[in-house]
């Protein structure tokens, strides 16, 4: 793998046709700062306007995928702009152009559980967990988000209750495309990108993938 660019909160290695986006605020378990969500638009973007990278790999470094949002940043930032950039961050990750595989190493909470939604396939490890526990602190969930990818009545309960799911679960209710063990998942989330990128029609399916998808985070 070669660097692609350098940031402070995330790596992007390319390898061939493949992306590897790799949140790394490990002792924060991957949560989403501003500055991270900042270099996720970036290097999606950067990516889209790559021509050699047909597909991308979400992972995260350390024990968890994203553990949702720094709540830290709610107790000082103005409300109001936190939305907006939210808002801003999800519509470009939704919205992109590429094909993105979640490679889900660990637990998916809250804004974290919603990032891996907005990827395209998810493989996961057997560490993995799903949930929106921040309902139990009176944040709300991406219901809208969520009954995408899984039925209505699991999403409202989750939403509800914030009941966790784990890989069994979440790959029974489709909210996963595969689980593997933790030792296989990279490999086995090289290998899916590696067979997308062969078929040169990733972007053409994530042009009708965004056409028929509801309109979200505009």
């Amino acid at each position: 793998m070669r660097p692609y660019m350098e940031y402070e909160t995330l790596s992007c290695e390319q390898r061939d046709q493949i992306a590897v986006l790799t949140l790394n605020r490990p002792d924060k378990r991957n949560a989403l700062s501003r500055k991270l969500r900042d270099e996720i638009i970036i290097c999606l973007e950067d990516l889209e306007s790559n021509e050699n990278v047909h597909v991308v790999i979400m992972t995260g470094a350390g024990d968890s995928f994203c553990a949702g949002f720094d709540l830290s940043e709610f107790q000082t930032g103005d409300m109001n702009e936190i939305f907006a950039h939210a808002t801003t961050y999800h519509h470009k990750v939704y919205n992109c152009t590429k094909p993105i595989i979640a490679a889900i190493n660990g637990p998916a909470m809250a804004g974290g559980m919603d990032l891996a939604a907005m990827c395209d396939l998810r493989i996961a490890g057997d560490k993995a967990i799903f949930g929106q526990p921040q309902v139990k602190m009176g944040i709300a969930a991406a219901f809208d988000l969520l009954r995408t990818v899984i039925a209505e009545p699991l999403a409202r309960e989750l939403c509800l209750t914030g009941r966790v799911l784990a890989v069994d679960e979440a790959i029974r209710c489709g909210f996963i495309n595969e689980a593997v063990s933790q030792a296989e998942l990279f490999d086995r989330a090289m290998q899916i990108a590696s067979s997308i990128a062969d078929t040169k029609c990733g972007e053409v399916m994530k042009t009708e993938f965004r056409d028929g998808q509801p309109d979200l985070f505009e």
